[in-house]
């Protein structure tokens, strides 16, 4: 199937407002060379997108789908040409990096902020997902540049180790918990506790811990930072668990006390995905080697 891009707005168009005559009037066609563009794309399709009323349409279950399918390829339209437009204006490269909680919220924008200001003809899409999810992301080319942690299936993918990080638990440093040096998650899963936002990588996957052990984690607020949910564990909202790195960047400052998950999962090795080390951009490589660097212990 071929589709123009123009009936794809146009019937984008047609679904928002529900009826053929007022898509024909914003759209500033006639009404029957409306009629002919939806036909023909319905022809295309094989079946119909549209169920026909008597006071406008609504979508068919197959409009519903193409409708989906539609607004992805002119999103994706959008993004090539204002990825183009800055090439235009003197791009030199456009670096898409799928990471998980941990390198989105503590250490990329470190290392970002000084990779942009080395390299000021290079934009960087920075987006978080979840660490499987970045794999298969890598594979089918949504990404130049995967960081996850934990185990996770990279068959076919080329992957580099740059440092192992624990998750820990951090509690206030009350006298009860601070004679505790370490425990197994499921000793605490009564606890209320102080998690990261709806959807973070990280969170997903220590309800999904939960919900092994038999229970659903009891969380009293979410946040966007591994520093806002140490001063709120420190205050005594609750109990959180967090990468070790970031534990130790926060808990001095925020007073929290540090208990290690005996739990093989808590031991999570990093690692940087591409598709192959062979042909890959100077400036993808830059960016790795500044995850290394970053990471590389002080001499």
């Amino acid at each position: 199937m071929q589709f123009d891009l123009k009936d794809l707005r146009l019937f984008l168009l047609v679904a928002q407002v529900g009826s053929l005559s007022r898509a024909a009037e914003q759209s500033h066609l006639s009404l029957a060379a409306t009629s002919a563009r939806i036909r023909a794309l319905e022809e295309q399709a094989g079946m119909p997108l549209l169920v026909r009323e008597a006071r406008g349409v609504r979508l068919s279950p197959p409009g519903e789908a193409f409708l989906f399918h539609a607004r992805a390829m002119l999103q994706q339209t959008r993004q090539l040409q204002a990825e183009l437009q800055e090439y235009g204006a003197g791009l030199r490269g456009h670096l898409r990096v799928f990471a998980n909680t941990t390198a989105v919220t503590d250490f990329l924008p470190d290392i970002l902020s000084a990779y942009l200001m080395e390299h000021p003809n290079i934009s960087v899409d920075l987006q978080e997902r979840p660490n499987a999810r970045i794999a298969d992301d890598i594979r089918e080319g949504r990404a130049d540049l995967g960081i996850i942690a934990g185990e996770v299936d990279t068959h076919g993918l080329t992957s580099v180790h740059f440092s192992t990080d624990r998750l820990v638990l951090v509690t206030p440093p009350t006298p009860a918990w601070r004679a505790v040096a370490q425990l197994p998650f499921a000793q605490v899963l009564h606890e209320r506790f102080v998690g990261m936002h709806r959807g973070s990588t990280l969170q997903t996957f220590l309800d999904g811990v939960g919900q092994q052990l038999g229970h659903t984690l009891k969380l009293r607020i979410q946040l966007a930072s591994f520093d806002a949910m140490c001063r709120m564990v420190a205050a005594g909202v609750g109990i959180a668990v967090v990468p070790e790195s970031g534990a130790q960047r926060y808990a001095a400052a925020a007073h929290v006390h540090q208990i290690r998950l005996l739990d093989a999962w808590a031991v999570r090795p990093r690692y940087m995905l591409v598709r192959t080390l062979d042909g890959l951009p100077a400036h993808v490589q830059a960016l790795m080697a500044a995850v290394q660097a970053h990471h590389a212990p002080c001499a």
